[in-house]
């Protein structure tokens, strides 16, 4: 890759970070002759499936695309394996995985993807000693805090924008209006530090929908018979991570949370929609992008790994058999 590639890469690797916008970074091995990509070679792969960079030809490009994306959901690197269709393939294992590519005209690749996403965000409202102890104890686990002082004016729900979680310790005050700021903006998990008895009251009052009511946690932390702030912001924080690792809970996109009015179960990702066909001709799975071939027929809309798949689907179906062999 050229350094102008390199420079361009680390740039848009920088503003992805900034928009906090989860990518992978593919890098190139491994290439062994004929391929037209060389150890070194590298592309930054959106989760929508948009590549940025060379990591080999359109085949072997859509097959990191597509292990890429898988990467940037399960959040583990991956080390894979493109080989034509007559090599001898190598047994899946865990951190590897092979792609058999019957376009590939010998050679083989090897691809070490690995994701990259932004440390998630809670967002704090309060500065109680529970509120305070919860913001230390999230930064050690690697999460970015964002802290609201609970007599905060500011009405645009800015800071709580894009939040795996929103925990109130206010002991008082406007806790509703904190409450529906976070559902308002999609945030999946909402905490409210208070007794049973008021924290169900104050529910009560919001009328809140069943939805909305399931993302509202209160008392909110597990039950492990903590007493000291520290030790109720342990619970706390131990039943956000269980919910992330053990249901998959995910932040919701700031852009989609301020477009959309959609009342979704709290652990579904707010992710991009990804369309995967099957090439009709090598059998390959593909993401479609606004660059994937395709062709449009009377039998309907077909998607291609490479152009030159997308020409003997077109020859074939136009009785050009022999040609297109």
């Amino acid at each position: 890759m050229p350094p102008e590639g390199r420079e361009s890469l680390t740039e848009l690797a920088a503003e992805l970070s900034r928009a906090r916008i989860a990518y992978a970074r593919a890098t190139v091995v491994r290439a062994q002759p004929p391929t037209s990509a060389h150890a070194g070679d590298q592309a930054l792969v959106t989760a929508d499936g948009q590549m940025h960079g060379f990591v080999g030809g359109q085949c072997a490009a859509e097959s990191v695309r597509l292990a890429a994306v898988d990467a940037i959901d399960s959040g583990e690197g991956v080390l894979l394996r493109i080989l034509p269709d007559d090599a001898d393939t190598f047994p899946e294992t865990p951190g590897a995985r092979v792609a058999v590519n019957p376009c590939l005209s010998g050679g083989a690749l090897e691809v070490f993807i690995e994701p990259v996403r932004s440390a998630q965000v809670i967002h704090v409202v309060g500065e109680t000693p529970i509120a305070q102890a919860v913001v230390d104890q999230a930064q050690l686990l690697g999460f970015e805090v964002t802290q609201e002082d609970s007599s905060s004016s500011d009405e645009s729900g800015a800071g709580v924008d894009g939040a795996v979680a929103s925990i109130v310790s206010m002991h008082g005050g406007d806790e509703a209006r904190q409450i529906r700021a976070a559902l308002d903006r999609d945030v999946p998990f909402v905490g409210l530090v208070a007794s049973h008895t008021r924290g169900a009251a104050l529910l009560d009052a919001m009328e809140l929908s069943e939805s909305q009511r399931d993302r509202v946690h209160t008392p909110v932390g597990l039950d492990i018979g903590a007493v000291t702030p520290a030790e109720i912001a342990l619970s706390v924080l131990a039943q956000v991570v269980s919910a992330i690792r053990r249901d998959g809970m995910r932040a919701p996109r700031a852009e989609a949370a301020r477009d959309t009015g959609r009342d979704e179960h709290p652990y579904t990702a707010m992710t991009p929609d990804i369309l995967r066909e099957v090439d009709p001709v090598c059998g390959m799975t593909v993401i479609v992008t606004d660059d994937t071939p395709h062709h449009h027929d009377g039998s309907g809309s077909h998607w291609f790994c490479c152009t030159g798949c997308r020409d003997t689907f077109i020859a074939r179906a136009s009785g050009g058999l022999q040609a297109a062999r």
